[in-house]
């Protein structure tokens, strides 16, 4: 999934809060900056230069994207400096602050209409100097009172006071921890409590924040709207469900659990059964990501996915215990559902203290293709494809599946029973326009050629296919028919012989993953 974004900031977005309004200026009135570099050019040009208005200059700046180049005007003369300090609202500083208290003053005082701050110490090492501490924030909240969307990643020195400084700024409605080590559950609840306005919260690594009264306090306020929680061990899928009324608001939803660290007594199904049943209404959720989540049937995170009434994409990858059940009640409340990706694990992937294994089956791609219409981008992949699973989806479902639903984009992984004939279904498809293909055995240089037969496809994607070789493609060499074709890692098939087949060619050959 995925996974972009969603609170992106635009220089052109915000008001300034100590200028009047800018006029805009007619399509056909439109300032065109050769003009104006060459009337500057001219003997007059100091003079022309005092008489352009501000909104012009500003126009000037707002088109001038890289910072490298902003920097450069803003060192043209005294006048463009401080209108470009005054219209600067977004600011990304790192390793290269020093002193990091004292610099990030000094560019606050510089710029004080900020109010996007990334905070990135990746790559950071002991000898490179102090990173901002828990006084740099006061400072922050201090100098820039306008702040909408703050960003920390790799944070270390930053405790719980640091982020409790953070709450006097009442206009904050994003804040991205990642990797923040030294924050905890009551750090978060002094943003939720002070920041009203929060709607996008994202917690990536924080090992120390647990799922306690920050989500019920988060949950009253009813103002979240993008939440995404990521490897954060002492959250669980139990926590979640005390968001309450906030999941009438959530519009994207994205957990995962990092199995590395997840202890096993997680996984009992006594743990399992205390967790609440109960209804969860969300209205407005749009998309959704889960990853090696525990799903239970009637209790946590599986009383969500039967409510989910606008619900356009979902990213389930290894969650242990989905049912069929899960996801027919899935495609009857998401009608409107056009994407799906599920990475389903093996019976070897599943922990030994669950008492009951659970496997989807082409019941699952039967409710997808009776309810779900509007479906267009599907990813079935399993793991540990070594081993593949006797239980699992047959060819006929996904064909069956391709027929009934307007699928544009397909991708199958470790998806061993699918053949030439599947291959053949797909290639008369009217919609279907990207295939791609990992390590389908079964697939041979005779369904391969079906592709020049298909009327849409476009994008042909191959990975690991021990079937295919050069004599495959042979039908689509010089016929335009495809726009890309990625070969990879597939040992019988080479460079020359993928000439002429596609209009950009991609090959790669590693073949270390067969020995």
């Amino acid at each position: 999934g995925s996974l972009e974004s969603p609170h992106n900031l635009h220089h052109s977005a915000h008001k300034l809060p100590n200028r009047k309004p800018r006029k805009s200026f007619p399509l056909y009135k439109q300032p065109v900056v050769a003009d104006i570099l060459y009337q500057v050019r001219s003997k007059d040009s100091l003079a022309i230069m005092d008489t352009l208005p501000d909104q012009l200059i500003l126009e000037i700046l707002e088109r001038i994207t890289t910072t490298a180049d902003r920097n450069s005007v803003s060192l043209t003369c005294k006048r463009f400096h401080e209108l470009e300090n005054e219209q600067r609202l977004c600011l990304r500083v790192g390793c290269g602050l020093k002193p990091a208290n004292e610099a990030l003053i000094t560019l606050c005082h510089r710029f004080p209409n900020l109010i996007k701050v990334e905070i990135i110490y990746s790559g950071w090492m002991s000898k490179l100097g102090k990173q901002l501490d828990d006084h740099g924030l006061l400072n922050l909240s201090k100098s820039c009172p306008s702040l909408v969307d703050l960003t920390f990643s790799f944070c270390t020195y930053i405790t719980d006071a640091g982020v409790g400084y953070l709450a006097s700024c009442l206009n904050l409605s994003s804040l991205k921890l990642n990797f923040a080590p030294r924050i905890t559950g009551c750090g978060i609840l002094s943003i939720v409590v002070g920041c009203k306005k929060l709607s996008v919260l994202h917690l990536i690594r924080c090992l120390n924040v647990n799922g306690s009264e920050w989500i019920d306090c988060l949950g009253k306020l009813e103002t979240i709207e993008y939440l995404s929680i990521k490897n954060c061990r002492a959250i669980g899928e139990g926590d979640l469900i005390r968001l309450g009324p906030s999941w009438r608001k959530l519009k994207f939803f994205e957990f995962e659990v990092d199995s590395n660290y997840r202890y096993m007594k997680l996984y009992d199904r006594i743990a399992v059964d205390r967790w609440n049943k109960q209804l969860i209404p969300c209205e407005s959720m749009v998309e959704m990501s889960l990853v090696n989540c525990m799903i239970s049937p009637g209790r946590g995170l599986a009383c969500v996915l039967g409510q989910c009434l606008k619900l356009q994409k979902i990213h389930m990858d290894m969650c242990v215990g989905l049912r069929d059940g899960d996801i027919l009640d899935l495609s009857r409340a998401a009608h409107s559902l056009r994407s799906i990706s599920l990475r389903i694990p093996s019976d070897f992937s599943v922990p030994l203290l669950i008492s009951h294994r659970w496997t989807l089956t082409d019941e699952s791609l039967k409710a997808l293709a009776v309810n779900c219409p509007m479906l267009e981008c599907v990813k079935i992949s399993f793991a540990d494809g070594d081993f593949p699973s006797l239980s699992s989806f047959s060819e006929e479902g996904i064909i069956n599946l391709v027929r009934s639903c307007p699928i544009r984009e397909l991708s199958l992984d470790h998806v061993y029973s699918f053949s030439d004939r599947g291959m053949e279904a797909l290639c008369s498809s009217a919609f279907l326009e990207t295939l791609e293909l990992v390590k389908c055995q079964e697939i041979s240089d005779d369904g391969l050629q079906l592709v020049a037969q298909s009327p849409k496809l476009s994008v042909l994607r191959l990975c690991r296919c021990l079937g295919v070789t050069d004599d495959g493609f042979k039908q689509l060499k010089w016929t335009g028919k495809l726009e890309l074709l990625s070969v990879e890692d597939c040992p019988q098939a080479s460079e020359s012989g993928l000439y002429g087949t596609a209009k950009k060619v991609s090959f790669k050959q590693d073949l270390s993953w067969m020995h």
